[in-house]
């Protein structure tokens, strides 16, 4: 099979497959360019309201394929990162679901989404100190974000794994879940978070992102989307709100 990334949506959650199964999901060249377009068309697609991404089978991604590397890896490396970017800037929320090796571009990929769920048994590693390369500032930025300096630097020093029960208690994982109870806990969770207000969630995005010089923007949003009016009156009505305001039709 060629290495690709496959897509589908599925109640109103879209599902990014890492799918390379010969080289444990690694990234290549032609699948880094793909990714930017591919959530380019899913951000401002009505009928998707969250985002999974994922690996096929057993492992989430080991990374970039290393053969890719050769002749061009700044060229790769741009690709990875402009990848990256373009994950962290999705409008609606992405959630990673990791089984396995999580590792390099892939750990990068995980820690460009909102929040990472791991299956049991996965293990994370940044490891560019194997290879020699200069991990980006701005991954770096994320990566100090999530753990903190003295994890980040442990990992990017040493290139060394850490399993589930560590990345948990320093903050690169947001749950960790038995085997063969990932996938379930994943929808269960994404169909929340597709009916909740899309409004709140792009707005606390930005915010929680660093993007601090939208309050007004945001609040004009909020007094035009009629999202917070549906919302109380769906509470003193007893029944489940339908907000209206969408990346899609609004930006």
């Amino acid at each position: 099979m060629e290495p690709q990334l496959l897509h589908s949506v599925t109640d109103s959650v879209a599902t990014v497959v890492i799918s390379h199964p010969a080289k444990r999901n690694a990234m290549t060249a032609a699948m880094w360019g793909a990714l930017p377009p591919l959530l380019d068309a899913l951000a401002y697609d009505p009928g998707v309201r969250a985002l999974v991404l994922t690996g096929e089978g057993g492992t989430f991604c080991a990374g970039a394929d290393i053969s890719t590397l050769q002749g061009s890896p700044l060229r790769a490396q741009r690709l990875a990162v402009a990848a990256e970017e373009a994950l962290a800037a999705f409008p609606k929320p992405t959630l990673a679901a990791v089984r396995g090796h999580c590792v390099g571009g892939g750990a990068q990929l995980a820690a460009a989404c909102d929040l990472r769920f791991a299956e049991e048994g996965a293990r994370f590693g940044v490891t560019p100190a194997k290879l020699g390369i200069v991990y980006p500032a701005s991954a770096t930025r994320r990566l100090v974000s999530l753990v903190g300096p003295a994890t980040a630097k442990y990992l990017l020093f040493s290139g060394e794994l850490i399993e589930t029960e560590r990345a948990l208690r320093t903050g690169l994982v947001d749950e960790v879940l038995p085997g063969g109870e990932l996938d379930k806990r994943v929808a269960e969770f994404t169909r929340i978070l597709a009916s909740r207000s899309q409004l709140t969630q792009a707005a606390a995005k930005e915010f929680a992102n660093g993007r601090t010089d939208r309050d007004a923007h945001w609040s004009e949003r909020a007094r035009e989307s009629g999202d917070t009016a549906e919302g109380v009156a769906a509470f003193l009505e007893r029944r489940p709100p339908r907000f209206t305001w969408s990346v899609s039709t609004s930006g």
